[in-house]
């Protein structure tokens, strides 16, 4: 357990260093509209780029979850063990906040680095209302959390069945978060993940966290949803 736990803990590290790191340093370098910027394509592709290489890296050892909506969608699934939910979270969550204190760290290193609480998508956060990209409602933000969560464990349950091509999980993992992103980033700068909402929203202000709930409600109704769903079609 305790080298499973570790897996997961670095695993987490990597997808929010990797995917925000992308989004706080990348996304607008040079400035906005400079080909040097990755932009939203860009961001969207670094977070699938995360999973694709920390599950083949990492997913023998601890199933490569790296989310609790992730963890609790395969134990809706019937593919994981209640009684480990709770130290895979812990380990979800340490991971995230560590990465958030990383990247803040190299941010900072930058002189002109500053974070602003009431702007939308600060330090890569979360948000809904005047703190979503794209001004969208807290229904809309729920909806497509709850919606974009779901689709992410169908294709989790459905690429690693034991009928799928073998091998190739991570990279249909990988792709279906890149597309979940090039979906929602505009609405909510896209969690479906409660622990990289947490890991830069705990670095981002008091506006971030005080919306932290949706984060975590949204994506793990939805995990459960798309468990629920997929464990549907595996019965006779």
């Amino acid at each position: 357990m305790i080298k499973r736990l570790g897996a997961e803990f670095i695993g987490t590290f990597w997808l929010v260093l990797g995917g925000c790191g992308s989004a706080v340093l990348a996304a607008n370098f040079g400035g906005v509209g400079n080909p040097l910027g990755i932009g939203l394509l860009g961001v969207s592709l670094a977070f699938g780029l995360t999973v694709l290489t920390g599950a083949y890296a990492l997913g023998h050892i601890s199933g490569g979850h790296f989310n609790p909506a992730v963890s609790f969608g395969l134990w809706a699934g019937g593919r994981f063990a209640g009684k480990d939910l709770l130290p895979y979270i812990v380990a979800q969550v340490l991971g995230a906040i560590f990465a958030g204190f990383v990247l803040w760290q190299i941010a900072s290193g930058n002189p002109e680095f500053s974070v602003d609480p009431n702007a939308a998508g600060a330090f890569a956060s979360n948000g809904y209302g005047a703190h979503s990209p794209g001004g969208y409602s807290v229904a809309a933000a729920f909806l497509c959390e709850v919606v974009m969560t779901a689709m992410f464990l169908v294709i989790i349950l459905g690429a690693t069945h034991p009928r799928a091509p073998a091998g190739f999980a991570p990279i249909a993992i990988g792709l279906g978060l890149t597309l979940i992103h090039l979906i929602s980033i505009p609405v909510t700068n896209t969690s479906v993940n409660p622990a990289r909402s947490t890991g830069v929203g705990l670095f981002a202000g008091s506006q971030a966290i005080s919306q932290l709930w949706l984060f975590w409600l949204a994506p793990i109704l939805g995990g459960l949803l798309g468990g629920v769903i997929y464990r549907w079609f595996g019965k006779d």
